[in-house]
């Protein structure tokens, strides 16, 4: 089970990867949301806004009832949260396996899997 500290990290690094998009990738991507990953194995959640394909302002919350409502919703495991960011898991599988629980649109499920 991975920890708060390298999800935070793992997000960060999502941030990163996003904000080195080239002009042309942001402009495909383009699309502003709020977004929450809550996180069970550790009873923590991250919300934050996804604007102009950039992961912006992003806070952590210890008690997950006072998370505020997201356009998107996550829930992943920590583990699984890692492996996504890195590469090593493939987004649509883990969601058509139950792996990662996505609330949204199914459109903005579809811009998610391009982000990731």
């Amino acid at each position: 089970m991975a920890t708060k500290d390298e999800c935070a990290a793992a997000l960060d690094r999502l941030a990163a990867k996003l904000g080195g998009l080239d002009d042309d990738r942001r402009a495909k991507n383009d699309f502003e949301r709020t977004v929450s990953c809550t996180v069970p194995d550790l009873g923590v959640a991250f919300h934050g806004r996804m604007k102009q394909a950039r992961l912006l302002d992003v806070a952590d919350y210890d008690d997950v009832s006072r998370l505020p409502n997201a356009q998107i919703r996550l829930t992943i495991p920590s583990d699984d949260l890692l492996a996504l960011v890195d590469g090593r898991l493939n987004f649509l599988q883990a969601w058509g396996s139950g792996r990662i629980k996505v609330g949204a649109s199914i459109g903005d499920v579809l811009k998610l899997r391009k982000i990731f």
